[in-house]
């Protein structure tokens, strides 16, 4: 049987056990960025999944950055105390590497939940100005946003590193910074939402230009051996947008940065821009980077199934793996696939009664 899967990697500093990771889930139930009794239960429970590593929601650097009034942040005393509690619970109780996913949400900001119909904020709901690189918005039924001035970018890139640096003092085991999605720094670096005319527009090299500065003011706050990473985009899904050419591009420019890894996803830039939904839609995104940017590569995307994820990795597609709604659907799903690739994970020993070892209603579970 096939151990690609859960064989360890090291990424700077750390160690991890397999190359399954909880990718990052809004979860859209903070109190003005603050994690609620929510965060101890979900993350707790993921914690303990037998993924090498977790990684927490999207979370934004600033108030202005957040997509919904639930989304989670640390731009305040509040925000980190209340998620140093989160992290020293999973900490306590569960076995995964922690990590954090930071971010703006730029022109995607003040909107409602999803179960609310995710429609930007009404103005009896709070809304607030958001800002990118342009004044174009997301989408024909969304508010215009604030160009931002140089200042606004000193001042948002001063946020991401003083997020970077609450999240060490939680202790995070690694950093990841979100580039794709259609949030503020993919705003940047696509051509569909940065229309600008000073250095920081044109040319991919000037649309480079302020993703490239958060990493380094958020790699100059991160010690060496914490990894940092970020998540990318392979492609706009859009003949006017990125494509896996700038991905390449875009990796290799962060490894010379300092970063360890990236992560590959894409679509998201427009309300337009949609991407072709089909297992595994971003694996060949992935391949490519890492093929050509010789930096460690994880990628996301309708990857569900224990063998689909084994091949990935087996066959050079990519280091690792990130699975997102598969864990919502089952938070045991690292622990099946071990038992199917015939490999093995921890368990607290609380659940070991349930290993097929030993219970024999596991060979009828599914």
């Amino acid at each position: 049987m096939s151990h690609a899967l859960f064989s360890p990697i090291t990424l700077a500093g750390l160690q991890l056990a397999n190359r399954i990771v909880v990718s990052p889930m809004c979860q859209y139930s903070a109190d003005d960025g603050v994690a609620s009794e929510w965060h101890l239960t979900h993350l707790g429970m993921l914690a303990n999944s037998g993924a090498a590593m977790l990684v927490v929601e999207m979370t934004d650097v600033e108030r202005r950055g957040r997509i919904s009034h639930g989304c989670l942040g640390l731009y305040s005393d509040a925000c980190e105390a209340a998620l140093g509690r989160v992290v020293a619970h999973c900490r306590r109780f569960g076995s995964a590497k922690l990590a954090i996913q930071l971010a703006h949400a730029g022109r995607k900001g003040s909107a409602q939940r999803p179960w609310e119909g995710g429609a930007p904020l009404g103005p009896d709901a709070d809304p607030w100005l958001t800002i990118a690189p342009s004044a174009i918005p997301f989408g024909a039924a969304w508010p215009r946003p604030r160009e931002m001035s140089l200042a606004d970018i000193e001042v948002v890139c001063d946020a991401f590193a003083a997020a970077a640096r609450r999240a060490v003092r939680i202790g995070f085991d690694a950093v990841e910074l979100h580039g794709a999605h259609g949030y503020l720094v993919h705003s940047f670096l696509s051509p569909i939402s940065n229309r600008r005319t000073d250095d920081y527009g044109g040319s991919p090299q000037a649309r480079m230009r302020f993703p490239l500065e958060v990493v380094a003011a958020v790699r100059a706050a991160v010690p060496r051996q914490v990894p940092l990473g970020m998540r990318i985009t392979g492609s706009d899904w859009s003949d006017q947008g990125l494509t896996p050419a700038d991905a390449v591009a875009f990796a290799s420019a962060l490894k010379s940065a300092g970063l360890d890894y990236v992560d590959v996803s894409s679509g998201g830039i427009s309300t337009d821009a949609r991407p072709d939904l089909r297992p595994g839609y971003n694996v060949g995104f992935a391949e490519e980077v890492r093929r050509q940017s010789a930096i460690a590569t994880r990628t996301v995307g309708l990857i569900a199934n224990a063998k689909q994820a084994d091949a990935i990795v087996a066959e050079g597609r990519a280091d690792m793996v990130a699975l997102a709604r598969a864990m919502l659907d089952d938070p045991h799903w690292v622990w099946h696939a071990a038992e199917l690739l015939g490999a093995e994970v921890p368990r607290p020993l609380q659940y070991q009664r349930a290993a097929p070892q030993v219970w024999p209603g596991a060979a009828f579970r599914r």
